[in-house]
């Protein structure tokens, strides 16, 4: 009897190990999942099954028509990637997402002007600007999270995507900026949004890897510091990470007021102030009232004791506000709006990050890097309901210190004019989940200052060609 004891125990453990392996005659197992659903709702196996799938597929192309004699360039970028996120079990979630990109036929982009010795702005920026050379192993893992939810608030941990006023998605190439950390929404209080966290990571766009907040910072490239001499702050500067915090509050008479901060450690603070005012004029129709001011300081060195690798020059401080008002109605949509940085110091904040949160803000231009500012624009929009399609156009001037004013100008861009179309059209029926967008740009210079080429070529004198096809299911 004991000898059969034993050997029962031998073929189930036997059986036990032998399973671990794949016979050659099997299906595949690694993604054999379970025949049948769990039934029970607080069970893990419950939440991963009823979790849903989201999927992307995108393609991109572009082109930069230089002045002639300075090198052109264009680019075609497709990729796709997919989206998981399990159903909420007793209020938590786990996400994860994660993209590809491929270079399928665009200039050299490892190739320089000749004349100028300057790389590709716009095109390189689809795919890895760290490694130009790369056209096909460019992937990335993006999100990957665990979230609670309760009421309308949710808690996040891990990688994931926010959209703020100074850190957002920027998500004009093929990828978005993501970041790493704890952040928290809150919209239990009545006409209140409150947000905030601290992050630790980043990972840019267009880039495939994933950097500390100090190393994120010039990624992009640098420019010049304020003596003229090329910035080193990359891999220079220290900072245990950011917290943020901002509040957004509507109230009843149509204000809406923003207060939102990032406070970078050992490196600087930033702040916003922002009030909107919208006036019904009749049903439909509304008159909006914009202001906004921002306030940059350094702390401490600014990320480095030695001025040549810091980030922010020790004891600066940058000054900008601006002003809108425009009118909307379901179909149409205008404004004027202004902005002024001072000439207190450079509004400075990594490129890497997210773009400008001025009210006259452009797509394919920025005035980060730049001090005493002039900016003016007009925007307008109509959408065609039963076209399912939206035209939108900006038109603005832009006044800048002079390109050799180092100290308010880092990255020596010309005072410039721009001019922008974009159309967006939603597809339907047999095509439902397609989008186009066709993005067409002209910046000129608007200056007399006799300047050489490297301050023209992907700067003024040029136009930049866009259309993005996106399928989401």
């Amino acid at each position: 009897m004991k000898k059969i004891l034993i050997l029962v125990v031998l073929l189930k453990t036997g059986n036990i190990a032998f399973s671990q392996y794949q016979k050659i005659p099997e299906k595949p197992l690694l993604w054999k999942g379970k025949e049948n659903l769990a039934e029970d709702t607080t069970s893990l196996l419950y939440a991963f099954k009823k979790g849903q799938v989201h999927g992307h597929f995108r393609y991109f192309f572009m082109a930069t028509d230089n002045k002639i004699g300075l090198t052109d360039y264009y680019a075609n970028a497709i990729g796709g990637g997919i989206k998981y996120e399990t159903a909420k079990m007793k209020g938590f979630q786990f996400g994860a997402s994660g993209f590809f990109i491929f270079n399928i036929g665009s200039s050299d982009l490892t190739y320089p002007d000749p004349k100028t010795n300057q790389m590709s702005r716009y095109e390189l920026g689809l795919f890895d600007i760290a490694d130009p050379a790369n056209k096909n192993d460019m992937n990335r893992l993006e999100e990957l999270y665990l979230k609670y939810s309760w009421k309308q608030s949710h808690i996040t941990f891990g990688k994931q995507l926010i959209n703020t006023p100074f850190i957002h998605l920027q998500d004009g190439r093929m990828r978005p900026t993501e970041i790493g950390g704890v952040y928290v929404v809150i919209n239990d209080v009545k006409n209140t949004k409150i947000e905030g966290g601290y992050l630790y990571e980043i990972s840019p766009r267009s880039t495939v890897k994933w950097y500390t907040i100090a190393e994120s910072i010039g990624v992009y490239p640098q420019g010049l510091n304020a003596d003229g001499s090329k910035s080193n702050y990359h891999g220079n500067v220290n900072s245990k990470g950011i917290l943020m915090a901002g509040i957004t509050h509507q109230f009843k008479n149509g204000f809406l007021g923003e207060i939102s901060n990032v406070f970078v450690e050992n490196i600087f603070n930033s702040s916003l102030l922002q009030a909107q005012f919208v006036h019904e004029v009749k049903e439909s129709s509304n008159i909006l009232i914009g202001f906004q001011y921002v306030r940059q300081d350094a702390i401490r060195d600014g990320g480095n004791e030695d001025v040549a690798k810091t980030y922010v020059n020790k004891a600066s401080m940058s000054q900008s506000w601006g002003a809108k008002i425009g009118v909307s109605t379901n179909f149409f949509d205008a404004s004027i709006n202004y902005n002024r940085i001072t000439a207190d110091g450079r509004y400075l904040m990594p490129r890497e990050w997210g773009r400008d949160p001025f009210f006259t803000f452009l797509p394919r231009e920025r005035n980060e890097g730049l001090g005493d500012v002039r900016a003016y624009v007009i925007k307008a929009g109509y959408t065609f309901h039963e076209l399912n399609l939206k035209v939108q156009s900006g038109m603005g001037y832009h006044d800048l210190p002079s390109v050799k004013n180092y100290r308010l100008n880092k990255y020596g861009m010309p005072s410039y004019y721009q001019f922008n179309v974009d159309a967006r059209y939603i597809f339907n029926g047999f095509l439902n989940g397609l989008e186009t967008e066709l993005l067409f740009v002209y910046k000129g210079k608007a200056t007399r200052e006799a300047i050489d080429d490297k301050h023209i070529i992907n700067r003024v004198d040029m136009l930049s060609w866009n259309l993005i096809f996106n399928y989401h299911f």
